[in-house]
């Protein structure tokens, strides 16, 4: 067997090659978008995918996708557990001792690299020269349909899809499809219910971080978009347009079956449910469904025994923020509810509708 490897080796130095090696020196791959050159095929066709965004190695256990196949094949290792550099506090596995460090600091928090512009600091170099680039206003990748450019790859590689129209990501619950694993990852929450960005002002909480942000806004009042009747701020103008119709009660969005408006068109799908008896929320636990999602988030609570809505004047507990905040008003004496035929007000709806029942409907 060994005496085959040696003639084998032999040959490599005797016979004739089909091929020329590559002149040392000599980079006859050369990127047209920025003029990068390259002496190898592979490492150019690698390279020219950070232009074009494209991503053909994909992670069918998170839906990550990765430029070269040796990243790929070094991601899996964070799933299958098997790389040489293990962590200790989570149990994921790395392949790569770099790799593995920025991975720890997500543990102890360490961010040795900072800004000298704004003082933000990060625990990887690669996202802190991107960060850079929001200061000297470098936009590296542009959009070739539309010229629109870009500081973060990912964003550019989303914004392509808006002129595709792909949409890679799909949920495995109901097979909706998006064009971004971010997108997917916080519609996964509509289903579990998980509302990780909690507001420390009123309780509400939200799936998404820029939700939470433009929620944020309403409290501080540092949003573009600011209403004069209450002086609530918002980021984003289409969110500023539907808190204006609860001052001026304009509903444009109609059923098409019973003819009830609604302020928002997300109202109108969620209330179309009723008619249709679609229930996109179930219970895993006990197998129930719903038709609403705070409905559904309400009821894991039963299972969960979380009480998340705590009363700062004697600590009573709550699951529901509707519940909640009707305890509250037994503090402060504020009464919401008011009946349309004497004028005394309730703090509960069911309270009311026995008072109307009792006293007008004769």
């Amino acid at each position: 067997m060994r005496h085959s490897s040696l003639n084998r080796h032999k040959r490599s130095h005797t016979s004739p090659k089909p091929y020329k090696y590559q002149e040392y020196g000599k980079k006859p791959y050369k990127c047209k978008e920025c003029g990068k050159a390259f002496s190898y095929l592979q490492p150019f066709q690698k390279h020219e995918r950070t232009h074009t965004g494209e991503k053909p190695y994909d992670c069918k256990e998170c839906g990550k996708a990765f430029i070269s196949l040796g990243s790929f094949q070094r991601h899996m290792i964070t799933h299958t557990g098997v790389g040489p550099y293990k962590c200790k506090e989570c149990g994921k596995a790395f392949s790569c001792p770099s790799s593995y460090r920025i991975h720890e600091r997500s543990h102890t928090g360490e961010k040795p690299y900072e800004c000298k512009q704004c003082g933000r600091a990060f625990s990887c170099s690669s996202s802190f020269r991107t960060h850079e680039r929001t200061h000297t206003g470098e936009k590296p990748y542009q959009c070739k349909e539309c010229g629109k450019a870009f500081h973060w790859l990912t964003t550019f590689q989303v914004h392509e899809r808006t002129h595709t129209a792909e949409k890679p990501y799909e949920c495995k619950q109901c097979g909706k499809t998006f064009s971004s694993p971010l997108g997917l990852q916080i519609h996964g929450r509509t289903h579990t219910g998980e509302k990780p960005y909690k507001c420390e002002e009123c309780g509400k909480a939200f799936v998404s971080l820029t939700s939470f942000r433009r929620h944020m806004m309403t409290h501080t009042g540092d949003g573009p978009y600011k209403c004069k009747e209450c002086g609530k701020a918002f980021n984003c103008p289409s969110s500023f347009r539907i808190h204006e119709r609860t001052h001026t009660g304009e509903k444009p969005y109609e059923c098409k079956i019973c003819g009830k408006a609604f302020s928002c068109s997300s109202y109108v799908q969620v209330h179309e449910r009723t008619h249709t008896g679609e229930k996109p929320y179930e219970c895993k636990e006990c197998g129930k469904a719903f038709i609403y999602r705070t409905t559904f988030r309400g009821h894991m609570r039963v299972h969960t025994g979380e009480k998340p809505y705590k009363c700062k004047e004697c600590g009573k507990a709550f699951s529901r923020p509707s519940s909640f905040r009707s305890h509250e008003r037994i503090h402060t004496g504020e009464k919401l509810l008011e009946c349309k035929h004497c004028g005394k007000a309730f703090n509960w709806p069911t309270s009311l509708h026995k008072h109307v029942m009792r006293m007008h409907s004769r």
